[in-house]
């Protein structure tokens, strides 16, 4: 019966974080075999206790999550200091149990508690379950399988605590990288491979910070902090600033993530500076929280004259269900797929399909990260329309770009 109840905390329900799913289940599991209608996990915060999970089957009107009460109110200050017991079968006979107004008040007939510690040692809460009538059949062995159900939520809250001590982190180092505009914007060129000449740039962005830190993990911690959309926002508009040095006939792309443009906040950048000589390349790392919400800020901007890319096709993160979904005027191949495309039979036959994809559709097709004479040779023979990498052009001044490469 036991391991029923512990097999249970495998279970799937949708709805709230993976954290509070167990936790739920590990409060369901010790309500039930303990034969008590009440099971929570509360927070100590101030000189509150806060109800986080609550196992109450039809008494959600007594308690559910969120709720709280004072300390002063409740068992949890007596139980932690030892004028009462972690196990308490009959209210009744405690004078200072029975005495409390929230005995009669609830009512609470018997009671089990224990505490949850931080890992500094700290007291974070309570792991609790309570009966409105008395339960003399309560033992220690009973105490034994709840404890060993307080420490699954332990667990969860410490995992849980140390994710939010890491967002936390990653938002003080965003903020103060955004308030200082540690970061500036170096520009890649992009070549046409029929006759090496310029095409555009695609605008990177770089982080002036110490210790260094590569872009994909500032970009990341400004994600897990909800302030991804403030800094592609800041490096868009930085990033703008490159279309006054940009040559006639040429594009810049800039870019960002799928949450970042179904926001609708790129707009306004893109309406304000040239759209028409604008690439958006979508960033494909992430998948979009609101895929309608997306789709119709691609039409906007589509509408005012930008090109829409998807970024990363071949590296496993772009599906095809977002590329048909949003029917991009340019496909970028991964680096992925383009290293060593020269000399691998399965890369050349996966781009040469996304070519021909790309023809029936009416999307231009870049490949970035071409490193070697061989690779850039390799796209030309597989009628790749634009290309970018190191052996073309490093990232760096929009003025410094060669008008013209000659790949031997």
């Amino acid at each position: 019966m036991l391991q029923e109840k512990i097999t249970m905390l495998d279970a799937d329900p949708t709805g709230r974080s993976d954290d509070d799913i167990i936790i739920d289940r590990a409060l369901d599991a010790v309500r039930e075999h303990l034969g008590m209608p009440i099971a929570y996990l509360s927070e100590f915060v101030g000189e509150r206790t806060v109800f986080r999970n609550v196992s109450a089957p039809g008494l959600e009107d007594l308690l559910k999550p969120g709720d709280a009460r004072t300390l002063d109110e409740v068992y949890c200050r007596h139980v932690l200091s030892g004028e009462l017991p972690n196990l308490i079968p009959d209210t009744r006979q405690l004078p200072l149990a029975r005495d409390m107004p929230i005995t009669t008040e609830v009512p609470i007939g018997s009671h089990a508690s224990l505490p949850i510690y931080r890992p500094d040692g700290s007291v974070y809460g309570m792991f609790c379950t309570l009966s409105p009538v008395p339960n003399p059949g309560l033992n220690d062995r009973d105490l034994k399988v709840m404890e060993m159900f307080a420490d699954i939520a332990r667990q969860q809250i410490h995992l849980k605590l140390a994710r939010e001590s890491d967002v936390d982190l990653a938002r003080k180092r965003t903020q103060e990288m955004l308030r200082s505009k540690a970061f500036e914007v170096v520009y890649q060129p992009i070549y046409r491979v029929s006759d090496g000449g310029l095409s555009g740039f695609e605008a990177l962005c770089r982080f002036r910070t110490d210790p260094y830190r590569t872009p994909d993990v500032w970009f990341e911690d400004a994600r897990i902090a909800g302030l991804q959309i403030e800094l592609e926002l800041a490096v868009t508009k930085v990033a703008l600033k490159g279309l006054t040095d940009l040559p006639r006939g040429t594009r810049l792309a800039i870019n960002a993530a799928p949450d970042t443009v179904a926001s609708g906040a790129l707009l306004p950048l893109l309406r304000a500076n040239e759209p028409d000589r604008l690439t958006l390349e979508i960033t494909e790392h992430q998948t979009a929280t609101d895929v309608a919400q997306l789709r119709r800020a691609v039409g906007a901007i589509v509408a005012c004259g930008t090109w829409v890319a998807i970024d990363d096709v071949g590296s496993g993160y772009s599906g095809l269900q977002q590329i048909l979904r949003l029917r991009p005027d340019v496909l970028k191949l991964d680096m992925a797929l383009v290293r060593d495309i020269d000399t691998d039979p399965a890369r050349r036959a996966l781009a040469s399909a996304l070519v021909r994809f790309g023809k029936e559709t009416g999307a231009k097709v870049v490949a970035e990260g071409v490193e070697r004479a061989g690779e850039w040779h390799a796209l030309e023979k597989l009628g790749v329309s634009y290309a970018q990498g190191w052996l073309l052009a490093r990232p760096g001044p929009i003025k410094k770009a060669a008008p013209w490469v000659k790949i031997p």
